[in-house]
């Protein structure tokens, strides 16, 4: 298998698993990541954490060999495939934490775009480097990177094709933090540790609401933090960790 899944009480963890290949994308990996996805949100995990294997690449990109030779048609179906994949996992109710301790070139940093955070060890080395084949990222990556660095660091970046090192990924915010281990998995997990404490109904709404605001003017912005702040009212879990408070213990969360 090109992925291994892992459910393990709170956490949830997908691993790519083409090392030999520093896990580069192709639509068979892309297959088995969108059933993964939905297997990780029938789960009751509270946390995603997405690693790749080996110690070189989280994912080095597309399989180029794969991409070469298809007619228009194919070419669009390809693009729109692996976005679809993506926006599974952009949809997970859940928090999703790609950790990134080599190579996430092309495809592979649009993968941990789609993620809700992203962290870094000091080896990270993260680009979209379509752009010297003639092409330009089709996964995602000329909508995701100016929502996280800005339009002018986005250009930059897509239209040199450059690499970003790990520090430089910190500061324009293309990664949340960078981190110190050499075991992805456990240093995924702490970094998961501060959000799945909560319910995962108040964390989904509140990532949803920020997400809109690129989108809408302030004022529509404002309208719908007031419905998803409704409908936050209106869970269980609101009731619930609202009646904690009040009788000053730890509220039990039950995602409803």
């Amino acid at each position: 298998m090109s992925i291994e899944t892992l459910v393990d009480g709170r956490i949830a963890y997908v691993t790519l698993n083409r090392p030999q290949a520093l896990n580069a994308l192709n639509f068979g990996l892309l297959t088995d990541l969108a059933q993964a996805f939905d297997e990780v949100g029938r789960s009751d995990s509270r946390a995603l954490v997405i690693t790749g294997s080996g110690e070189k690449s989280f994912c080095a990109g597309a399989d180029i060999n794969e991409l070469m030779d298809r007619d228009l048609v194919a070419q669009r179906d390809g693009a729109l495939f692996g976005q679809s994949v993506f926006a599974k996992l952009d949809r997970l109710r859940m928090p999703s934490i790609a950790v990134i301790h080599g190579y996430a070139f092309g495809g592979g940093l649009e993968l941990a775009m789609a993620c809700t955070f992203r962290i870094a060890t000091a080896k990270a080395k993260l680009g979209l480097p379509e752009i010297k084949l003639g092409l330009i990222p089709g996964y995602g990556g000329t909508q995701r990177l100016p929502r996280l660095v800005g339009q002018a660091r986005a250009l930059d970046i897509v239209m040199s094709g450059r690499t970003v090192g790990a520090e430089e990924a910190e500061r324009i915010g293309l990664v949340n933090v960078i981190v110190e281990g050499d075991d992805p998995k456990a240093m995924g997990a702490r970094y998961a540790e501060r959000y799945i404490g909560f319910s995962n109904c108040a964390s989904s709404f509140a990532r949803d609401a920020v997400r809109r605001a690129f989108d809408v003017d302030l004022q529509e912005g404002l309208r719908i933090e007031a419905d998803l702040s409704t409908l936050a009212y209106r869970t269980a879990d609101a009731a619930e960790g609202m009646r904690a408070f009040v009788e000053k213990r730890p509220p039990q969360f039950k995602d409803a």
